[in-house]
């Protein structure tokens, strides 16, 4: 018997610094496509969405949040390395408390047992879809 799909319930950060945003690097390989998405993750059962955000980014890239703005629900319905999947997204726009975040290229980190970088990508290179943002949604959501 396979298990009924579930809606997951995430929480997400953007962090703009003038023309870029910080995100981590995914690739679909069924699609062979790399895609991009801010950082973030699962809420826990009595966690609030920004406690789950602060959560992750220490987890992730240990860093630190400032500036914390709620900025809508998301619902995300897509299909990634060919299964469904459907998310819940709370978002909020961010900043890092630490300066040095903003003059790093790349900082590797660990989902569960799977590496991944966060970089910093032009914002340019995401509206045009020369580099492609997940969920496409987000693009509603970045100061130009």
């Amino acid at each position: 018997m396979s298990k009924k799909p579930k809606i997951r319930v995430i929480t997400l950060g953007l962090i703009q610094d003038k023309n870029r945003l910080f995100v981590s690097e995914g690739y679909d390989s069924v699609k062979h496509q790399s895609f991009y998405r801010p950082l973030g993750g699962g809420i826990d059962f009595g966690e609030t969405s920004l406690d789950a955000l602060k959560r992750e980014f220490q987890e992730e890239v240990k860093g630190e949040l400032t500036n914390i703005h709620y900025l809508g629900c998301l619902e995300n319905i897509f299909i990634y390395n060919g299964k469904p999947g459907h998310e819940i997204i709370q978002l909020y726009r961010c900043d890092f408390s630490d300066r040095k975040f903003y003059e790093l290229d790349s900082i590797p980190f660990f989902e569960g047992k799977r590496e991944v970088i966060a970089i910093w990508v032009e914002i340019d290179k995401l509206i045009s879809g020369e580099l492609v943002l997940v969920p496409t949604k987000l693009l509603d959501f970045i100061k130009t």
